[in-house]
């Protein structure tokens, strides 16, 4: 069985109250339990944490090193600034795949640039809730591919 870790950075844990022009009507809850039940359905185990903490995400990222085959990040506003988290994704040999819910491209300048686009395995931006479960589908298929 594969293991699959979901990271969410600053500020999304108020998802569906926050900027829903922006970010959408669904809760975080909402959109780990879309993740949790097509992992089930292929036999996955999926596990989530949100922290407004970088050394939380840190910490949980190096923590993933040899006990997780895949990382899902939205590192949110740490994207464009957060060298640590670059630094710890750098460091250990997991695959991460980049998510945002938002176009980062579209958005104000300052959000254009991802500091860990370079040290990820992808970057999906811009569908919703869409963008995690594409991740995942990702994961499926090349998890898939390893057995």
């Amino acid at each position: 069985m594969g293991k699959i870790l979901v990271l969410n950075g600053p500020n999304l844990n108020l998802l569906g109250m926050r900027e829903p022009e922006i970010y959408g009507s669904l809760t975080l809850a909402d959109i780990n339990r879309r993740m949790r039940h097509r992992a089930s359905e292929v036999g996955l185990e999926i596990t989530f944490m949100q922290s407004n903490h970088e050394g939380v995400l840190v910490d949980a990222i190096q923590a993933a090193r040899g006990t997780t085959d895949y990382i899902i990040l939205n590192a949110a506003a740490f994207t464009h600034y957060s060298i640590a988290i670059r630094d710890a994704i750098a460091a250990v040999d997991v695959p991460v795949i980049e998510v945002h819910l938002s176009n980062i491209h579209k958005r104000e300048e300052f959000r254009h640039k991802s500091v860990i686009a370079p040290v990820v395995l992808g970057q999906i931006a811009g569908f919703g809730a869409e963008s995690y479960l594409a991740a995942l589908e990702i994961i499926i298929l090349r998890m898939g591919d390893m057995r």
